[in-house]
């Protein structure tokens, strides 16, 4: 087996427009770790350029340029454009420029392109996948990992053209599948189940999520391969140092610190703070919402903000809006526990692990990887979820309780910065890709 500096990896990863994605921050964080590791690896953007926190490793290209896919999905003779043009669309410049806002898409658009790209080069975009085969086989790589199966209606043709292992990262791919409108969710979901069977071996950052997806898409547990998710500690190191005096007078402050978004359950957190003011000791109270915000879920967060108008509270939150890595440090240095109550089973819970990372415990749903995350971490404590109530309740009894609070911080830090970095994740991750090219 050679050397992994010999080895040449290829990592797809896809581009959420502006918004800064869980996803993306993994991939580019995995991506620089196992090059400090040796590995000889590219992280290439696909749709858009991505937008991470952190310094972008990936590569200034574009592939399945999002401007292409979607106009040669919706306007037929854009699929013969002229190759002067279809480089244009493709540049990333202009990409992040037509991108740079959010845009509203219509469900049945959604579906349709999703089916059309899973479908390869029997599909809309097969002018894409004759170009990204064309690109695969100058670059000749030993190991191909695609960030989800979602970019992956091209692995049949790549593999005509290049023989190497293909790894697949699933990470919320039923997410966007479950959001689909009939008849396109089981179309894509059949259609991904024939894809697996191309796939040399997935990759998930937690058993329950290796279980969900075997079931889900009917996948041969032996082909899914379970890889801790980390996190780049480096900026954390600081909260280590914080004076533990500070947990003596605690502010109060709740944090939320994820997408405005339903799944998210976001509506939870507001329905469980207007109940928690209510109760003795937790009057000043109060609750800072930090996230990405689409124009589709305009409305939906309208609906939170007056909820808490109306009970009196416009005083006692604030949303700070999709913040930057320096923001997002002093989000964490002003709150007291962070809750992200999702209304779906997170398979990662990036943002659990960034709080903790802080010395912020958490209180999350026990559903998806949460449990198996905070029985590890021992940063944090679960409710039922969906149970505003008993989400109150336990977010007063934190608050209340300096003692047990600065007991969740420092056990949880503690485990993050040891056992879920990024360094911890790449050993892992590369233990796989070894086994594939051994």
């Amino acid at each position: 087996m050679s050397s992994n500096s010999e080895t040449k990896i290829i990592y797809l990863t896809a581009g959420a427009g502006g918004m800064f994605c869980g996803s993306c921050m993994h991939d580019n964080a995995l991506s620089r770790a196992l090059s400090a590791e040796g590995w000889n690896i590219q992280l290439v953007p696909t749709y858009t350029p991505i937008r991470t926190d952190e310094s972008d490793f990936s590569v200034d290209k574009v592939l399945f340029g999002g401007i292409n896919v979607y106009l040669q999905q919706k306007i037929p003779f854009l699929r013969y454009l002229p190759g002067v043009f279809d480089r244009f669309l493709d540049s990333p410049w202009l990409i992040r420029k037509v991108t740079s806002r959010a845009m509203e898409t219509d469900g049945a658009m959604l579906g349709s392109l999703a089916y059309s790209m899973l479908l390869g080069a029997r599909g809309n975009q097969r002018r894409e996948v004759r170009k990204i085969c064309r690109w695969m086989n100058l670059a000749r790589p030993d190991v191909l990992i695609f960030s989800n199966i979602l970019i992956g209606g091209c692995i049949e043709e790549i593999k005509q053209v290049v023989d190497c292992p293909v790894l697949v990262t699933l990470q919320g791919d039923d997410v966007f599948l479950d959001s689909l409108k009939p008849p396109y969710r089981m179309q894509c979901i059949n259609r991904v189940k024939e894809i697996a069977n191309k796939v040399d071996g997935f990759i998930v950052q937690s058993h329950f999520f290796k279980e969900y997806m075997c079931d889900y898409f009917s996948l041969d547990p032996l082909k899914v391969h379970v890889t801790p998710l980390g996190l780049e500690v480096a900026d954390y190191s600081s909260f280590l140092d914080r004076d533990e005096n500070q947990h003596d007078r605690p502010s109060q402050a709740i944090g939320y610190m994820a997408r405005i978004a339903p799944e998210k359950g976001l509506h939870h957190l507001v329905e469980a703070f207007i109940e928690l003011k209510s109760m003795p000791g937790t009057e000043d109270a109060s609750l800072r919402i930090a996230g990405w915000l689409s124009p589709e879920n305009q409305a939906y967060a309208d609906e939170q903000w007056g909820r808490l108008d109306a009970c009196g509270l416009q005083d006692a939150y604030q949303y700070e809006g999709a913040i930057d890595r320096e923001a997002k440090l002093e989000f964490f240095r002003n709150i007291d526990l962070l809750s992200v109550p999702t209304a779906f089973q997170e398979p990662k819970g990036l943002y659990a692990l960034e709080a903790m990372a802080a010395g912020v415990p958490v209180v999350l749903p026990a559903h998806g990887a949460f449990p198996e995350l905070l029985e590890a971490s021992g940063g944090g404590v679960l409710f039922e979820p969906g149970n505003e109530t008993e989400l109150a309740q336990t977010l007063s009894k934190l608050l209340l309780d300096d003692e047990r609070r600065l007991d969740l911080s420092c056990t949880g830090q503690q485990f993050i910065h040891q056992h879920r970095n990024a360094s911890v994740m790449a050993a892992s991750t590369s233990e796989i890709i070894k086994k594939f090219l051994a």
